[in-house]
């Protein structure tokens, strides 16, 4: 698919990267919204790049402008329904050694399942091929909300007080998943798939009547639902994590929601949320968040980069909500606003992340996995 670039080699010139966007995922739009940014900086760096669209059936699409295609198909109606022409099946892409040019290093700008939790990681790790980002482990354990509490709570990070709920037990017990809820955390509450990401599918309760068809929606995206208790007026802070093994924090950002809480609409369809760069905080604050985001990035053996969210009540306590192991680049996203503040532009951005991806790999070609 690929050739090995040289250890010394840094001319983005010489570097092709393919960019992977789209998905089967319910972020297929976002993961267009991110690639369009992605697509630029990268040109703008100087790397020649190869899109390489996947339809929301998963066929993938490497030809005539993958991504106006696909952002086409989401506007017409029933997309799903309506097969792409020239899209194809994985196996059919790869038997063909002429369907598109082969790639140094493959950027996958993909967020929530079948693309941010392991599964194309995986993929790129069978094929020998340098990828953007965390590796198989990392990706996996993060995008599982359920799984990802437990470490985080072993690491020692704080977090607010949740439960975990399967859809089965839900639909089967009902009453009893009401009563264990409300009796250990009491409301207000969150509701989440557990393997999902950019809201999608999130809830908050404030009452009995609407924990049911929270639930609902939650299960609707996963059959593992975590619900957290809420903390009452919590500001939404975010840390931006960079590197490798020794990874680097950003200064922290704030979000102001245009909604109650920072869901989807308000992410990506409304213009009136505020990202507050840098965040007002105390130093201490500060320096807690940085220092907890870099811990939570060690804990799941991160590599490549993070966005580390957190809740700050206004008593001062800090919590972790979640690690994003591949956050949105859209315009409004709060990942690359983080490093520019700093001072570090998307096109020095992305170039760092593609060269961390050739040392990552680099350092895991290392590993013997053959006997002799």
């Amino acid at each position: 698919m690929g050739r090995e670039v040289e250890p010394g080699e840094v001319d983005p010139g010489r570097i092709r990267v393919g960019v992977l966007f789209g998905g089967r995922s319910g972020e297929h739009p976002v993961s267009l919204m991110s690639a369009r940014t992605v697509l630029a900086g990268l040109q703008e760096a100087g790397f020649p790049t190869v899109p390489i669209g996947i339809t929301v059936e998963g066929a993938w699409l490497v030809e005539d402008d993958p991504l106006a295609r696909l952002e086409e198909a989401l506007q017409a109606p029933e997309p799903a329904l309506r097969p792409l022409s020239g899209a194809r099946p994985l196996w059919a892409l790869l038997a063909d050694p002429g369907a598109m040019p082969p790639v140094d290093v493959v950027f996958p700008v993909l967020h929530g399942p079948f693309g941010e939790d392991g599964t194309v990681q995986g993929l790129l790790e069978m094929a020998g091929v340098p990828y953007v980002g965390c590796g198989v482990l990392a990706s996996a354990v993060a995008m599982d909300k359920a799984v990802s509490k437990a470490l985080f709570a072993r690491a020692g990070i704080p977090q607010a007080r949740y439960r975990v709920v399967t859809r089965r037990r839900w639909q089967e017990a009902p009453l009893a998943v009401v009563a264990e809820l409300e009796s250990e955390l009491g409301y207000p509450l969150f509701v989440k798939p557990a393997n999902l990401g950019s809201s999608v599918g999130v809830s908050k309760v404030r009452e009995r009547r609407e924990l049911g068809p929270a639930l609902d929606l939650a299960g609707a995206y996963d059959r593992k639902l975590v619900v957290e208790q809420a903390i009452p007026d919590a500001r939404e802070i975010e840390v931006s994590i960079l590197g490798n093994d020794d990874p680097v924090a950003s200064v922290p950002g704030e979000v102001i929601p245009a909604n109650e809480f920072y869901d989807y609409e308000a992410k990506y369809l409304r213009d009136d949320s505020v990202l507050r760069i840098p965040a007002p905080l105390e130093p201490q604050e500060a320096a807690t968040a940085q220092r907890w985001a870099i811990r939570a990035f060690r804990a799941l053996d991160g590599s490549g980069l993070a966005r580390v969210d957190f809740l700050l009540s206004p008593q001062g306590g800090l919590y972790l909500n979640e690690v994003n192991t591949m956050p949105g680049f859209t315009q409004a996203s709060m990942y690359p606003k983080l490093w520019e503040a700093q001072g570090l532009s998307l096109a020095h951005l992305v170039r760092r992340l593609v060269m961390l991806a050739l040392e990552r790999h680099r350092e895991r070609s290392r590993n013997r996995i053959q006997r002799g």
